[in-house]
């Protein structure tokens, strides 16, 4: 009995869904950096891993985003966006701490994508049914000065 065949379905998703250029990169050694021209810590030294089409889309409503609320720490409010990347399944499997950034959106697109980095919370789904390879993300956050 032969298996299920979804090439033609993952034609359809990458063709439709897959529209922005994603770049995942390993981080740096070190610190995050202040980049002034942003104003957003960056990871320094980000060495390329993979480039191509791929979506980025929040996994959850606003109202799923959770915060951390402890006291003894600089900043009360670090929240935990929960994003998930779309590739191909010809994409490598991403790795755990990987940083995921948009390079390009699509004619139409968010342009707020470009200012953003998520880092992968776990390896890259894989299944025997998949259509695209689908990737846990977290929004990376930017910790206020205590002042």
């Amino acid at each position: 009995m032969a298996g299920l065949d979804l090439s033609g379905v993952a034609v359809f998703l990458e063709g439709f869904l897959l529209l922005d250029t994603l770049r995942f990169s390993r981080a740096g050694t070190g610190e995050p950096v202040f980049n002034n021209s942003t104003g957003l810590y960056e990871y320094p030294d980000l060495d390329p891993y993979w480039e191509g089409k791929g979506a980025v889309l929040p996994s959850s409503t606003v109202g799923g985003v959770t915060g951390l609320s402890v006291e003894s720490l600089p900043w009360s409010d670090e929240t935990r966006s929960r994003y998930r990347a779309f590739t191909p399944l010809s994409a490598p499997v991403a790795e755990r701490g990987m940083i995921v950034t948009v390079v390009q959106v699509h004619e139409g697109g968010d342009l707020e994508l470009l200012t953003r980095q998520w880092l992968v919370q776990d390896p890259s789904a894989a299944g025997t049914f998949g259509a695209l390879r689908i990737t846990g993300l977290d929004q990376v956050q930017q910790t206020r000065q205590a002042g």
